[in-house]
C-alpha cells in the first residue's frame, strides 16, 4: 500500500482537482485511491478461477482433439498457452495496481489521448463478440429449463433471425440481467465473482464424478491415442499443429493480457495481483479443460453418443431439481465470467470515446446492445472453427497492441507515467493531435506479417500465391506481433520521441 500512496501522492498529489474538468476525465476513468483498492490476492485467485471455469474452457479442448490431439496433449497445450499469456497479464496489470488507471487510460501513455481509442475499440469489439457469446449460452441454459422442466415445444415451426422465438426472449431475459449486474457496479461484480469460483469448480467436479461413476471410467477419448503417433494418420506432423494450436491458446485471454489494469487498479498491493493472478490462471484452465475431456469422453459410453456442451449433457438428468439447480448454478457461472471477461473492458472502452458523455454503465449498454447485434447464435454455430481459427485472427492484432505497451511502460518509461497529462489534451502524451504515429506504425507493423496467412486461411487468397513462409507466419500470430511492434515500437520511439 505504501509504494501505491506514495506512488500517486509524487506523481499526481491532487489528480482529481486538477483533471476532472477535462474532456478526457469521467469518474469512472478516474484514479482509484488507495482507500478504495479492496482486491487482495484470494481476490484475484477467484476472478481468474471464475473466468476460467466456463463453457468455453470446458469445450476449449475439443478443438485440439479434433485435429489430433489426444488428451493429455491438448490440456499440456492449453497449460502452457496460459502459462505464457500470464507473463503480459501481470506485466500489463503494473501500471493499473501502480497508479489506479485503467486500460484505456493507461494506452494513452503510449497512443497518445486521442489515439487511445484504436486499442481501445479493437479490444472492445472482440469482447463484444465474446459477450454475446456468453450471454447466448446462459440464455441456452434457461430455455433448456423450460423444454425439460415446462415441457416447451423445442422445435416451433417459426423460426426467427435463424432461432425460435422462445430462445430468444430467454437470450433477452439473460442479456438483462447481464445490464442489471453491470447498472449495480463493480462491487457487485467481485462480489459475484467470490460466489461463482467455487460454485463452478464445484458443479464440474461433481460432474466429472458422475461421468466417471456411471460409465465406469472415463471411456474412449482418454485411451485414444494420439493421430500424430508413428502409425496414425497424422504421424510426424505434431508441431506444424501444435503452435498454431499454442498462439490459439494464448489468444483465449490475449484481450484481459491488455485490458487487466480495468481489475488491477484496484489491488492492495502489486503482490496480491501477481501472486493472485499466478494462482488461478494456468491451472484452472488446464483443470477444466480436463473436466470438459473426461465428461465428453463418458458420454460416449453412457448415451452413445459425444457431447462437447456441458448444457446438453444437465439436460439428460431425469431429476427435475437436480436438473434446475445444476442450470441456475451453470448461469451464475456463465453471468459472473461475462461480467468480469467482457463487459469491464469494452464498457471503460467505450466510455473513453467520450468520457463526458459516456458512464461505465452507459458503456456496458452499448456493449450489450452490439452484442445483440452480432447475432452470436451463429457465431457460436461453428464453435470448433470459431475458438480456433478467430482466436488466432485476433491474436494477431492484440499481440501487438501488448508489446507496444509493454516496450513503453517498461523499457521506454521505466515505470514512470505523469498521471495528470493522461487526462490532458495539450499534455506529454498529447503527441500529433492526440495520436502517437509511432505506435500506429508499430501496431500496423506488427499485425502485416500475418496478413497473408490469415487471408489464406479465409479463402480470400489462393495459398499458391503466397510464399509458403508467410502463410506459416500466420500460426505464430500473437508471438511474432508481440515482438515486431515492441522492436518497431523502440526503434521509432527513440527517432521521434514526441511523435
Amino acid at each position: 500500500m505504501s509504494q501505491i500512496s506514495s506512488s500517486l501522492s509524487t506523481n499526481a498529489p491532487d489528480v482529481q482537482a486538477d483533471i476532472e474538468q477535462s474532456r478526457l476525465f469521467n469518474p469512472d476513468l478516474a484514479p482509484v485511491p488507495p482507500s478504495k483498492r479492496k482486491w487482495g490476492m484470494l481476490s484475484f485467485a477467484a476472478l481468474w478461477i471464475s473466468m476460467s471455469a466456463c463453457i468455453p474452457t470446458y469445450m476449449l479442448a475439443s478443438s485440439l482433439i479434433g485435429g489430433g490431439m489426444n488428451w493429455w496433449e491438448a490440456v499440456l497445450t492449453i497449460f502452457l498457452g496460459n502459462l505464457i499469456v500470464l507473463i503480459p497479464m501481470i506485466l500489463n496489470a503494473h501500471a493499473g495496481t501502480l497508479y489506479g488507471i485503467p486500460f484505456p487510460v493507461y494506452c494513452r501513455a503510449s497512443f497518445g489521448t486521442l489515439g487511445a481509442n484504436v486499442p481501445a475499440l479493437l479490444r472492445a469489439l472482440v469482447a463484444c463478440g465474446w459477450f454475446g457469446i456468453q450471454t447466448w449460452i446462459g440464455g441456452d441454459a434457461i430455455y433448456k429449463i423450460g423444454v425439460t422442466i415446462f415441457k416447451w415445444d423445442p422445435a416451433p415451426p417459426t423460426n426467427w433471425l435463424g432461432i425460435t422465438f422462445p430462445h430468444f426472449v430467454c437470450f433477452l431475459f439473460f442479456w438483462g440481467i447481464n445490464m442489471f449486474v453491470i447498472y449495480r457496479g463493480i462491487d457487485t461484480i467481485r462480489w459475484l465473482l467470490n460466489i461463482k469460483a467455487p460454485l463452478l469448480i464445484v458443479l464440474g467436479l461433481v460432474l466429472l464424478g458422475w461421468a466417471y461413476n456411471k460409465a465406469g471410467g472415463f471411456g474412449p477419448i482418454l485411451s485414444q491415442p494420439s493421430a500424430f503417433d508413428a502409425g496414425q494418420p497424422k504421424a510426424g506432423q505434431f508441431f506444424s499443429f501444435f503452435f498454431p494450436a499454442l498462439t490459439g491458446m494464448v489468444g483465449f485471454w490475449a484481450t484481459l493480457s491488455l485490458n487487466i489494469p480495468d481489475f488491477s487498479r484496484y489491488a492492495k498491493s502489486q503482490r496480491d495481483q501477481i501472486v493472485g493472478q499466478a494462482l488461478g490462471l494456468p491451472l484452472t484452465m488446464a483443470l477444466y479443460s480436463f473436466i470438459g475431456v473426461a465428461v465428453t469422453s463418458a458420454t460416449t459410453i453412457i448415451f452413445g453418443e459425444t457431447i462437447w456442451n456441458p448444457v446438453d449433457v444437465l439436460t439428460r438428468f431425469q431429476n427435475p431439481v437436480v436438473l434446475v439447480i445444476a442450470m441456475l448454478a451453470l448461469c451464475i457461472a456463465t453471468l459472473a465470467t461475462n461480467i468480469a471477461a467482457n463487459v469491464v473492458s469494452p464498457a471503460n472502452d467505450i466510455a473513453n470515446l467520450s468520457p463526458r458523455r459516456i458512464s461505465f454503465r452507459l458503456g456496458g449498454l452499448i456493449t450489450g446492445i452490439i452484442g445483440i447485434l452480432m447475432m452470436p447464435w451463429k457465431l457460436i454455430a461453428d464453435p470448433t472453427g470459431y475458438i480456433f481459427t478467430w482466436l488466432i485472427a485476433y491474436s494477431a492484432l492484440l499481440g501487438p497492441i501488448g508489446g507496444i505497451l509493454i516496450a513503453d511502460y517498461f523499457v521506454y518509461r521505466r515505470r514512470k507515467l505523469n498521471v495528470k497529462a493522461l487526462y490532458q489534451m495539450d499534455g506529454e502524451y498529447s503527441f500529433t493531435n492526440g495520436f502517437s504515429i509511432v505506435a500506429i506504425i508499430a501496431l500496423v507493423g506488427g499485425a502485416l506479417p500475418s496478413l497473408p496467412g490469415f487471408l489464406v486461411n479465409i479463402h480470400s487468397l489462393n495459398p499458391s500465391s503466397v510464399p509458403a513462409f508467410l502463410t506459416h507466419f500466420y500460426d505464430y500470430a500473437w508471438f511474432i506481433g508481440f515482438a515486431v511492434a515492441f522492436v518497431v515500437y523502440l526503434a521509432l520511439r527513440k527517432i521521434a520521441p514526441k511523435s
